[in-house]
Order: structure tokens, then C-alpha cells, then sequence
């Protein structure tokens, strides 16, 4: 993933609005993470509230598996944090493309 330096005098008048907005509807997530049992090991789903956002699982190489319920991308990870961040930016537009 690359990461771009953001100029907050050029972004302003355009973006900066848009950019504390999405950052005050994340502020205000109340995440929960459950699991049920599957076949292969534990599902874990992730939720915002009563909002379900996507499920996250280990595959059997040790990677972890995650999927945002609004598309039909997996993202493979290295750990379960990371699937849990994947999942909730996906979901409320933090990321846009995930390679």
C-alpha cells in the first residue's frame, strides 16, 4: 500500500471536510468482534453495533482471511488485527483500493 503526504493547505478547501468526516464516523464505531465455530477453525465476524461489516478467518497457511460483506474481495493478512482494520475501512470508505 502506498502512502501519500498530504498537504493540508492545498486539500482544504476540497477534501479536508470530507477527510474529518470520515474521521469522526470512525471515532464513533462501537466494533465488536465475535466468532461461531466452522469447519476448518473459528469465523470471526465483525460488527458495529447490530451493523454486520464482514468476517475474518485463518487459512490453513497461517495468513489471515479478511472479507467486508459490501464486495466480494478477499484480502489476505498477516494478523488478525490487521483483517479487523481491512474489514471496518473498507466498509466505511477509509480505503478505496486494496492491492
Amino acid at each position: 500500500m502506498t502512502q501519500e503526504v498530504l498537504d493540508t493547505q492545498t486539500i482544504a478547501p476540497s477534501g479536508f471536510d470530507e477527510y474529518i468526516d470520515r474521521l469522526a464516523k470512525v471515532s464513533t464505531l462501537q466494533i465488536e468482534i465475535d466468532s461461531v465455530p466452522d469447519d476448518f477453525g473459528e469465523l470471526y465476524r465483525v460488527w458495529n453495533g447490530w451493523h454486520f461489516l464482514g468476517t475474518f478467518y485463518q487459512n490453513l497457511q497461517g495468513k489471515w482471511i479478511a472479507q467486508p460483506c459490501n464486495g466480494n474481495k478477499r484480502y489476505c493478512c498477516d494478523n488478525p488485527l490487521e483483517a479487523e482494520l481491512i474489514i471496518i475501512g473498507v466498509n466505511y470508505l477509509l480505503v478505496t483500493d486494496i492491492v
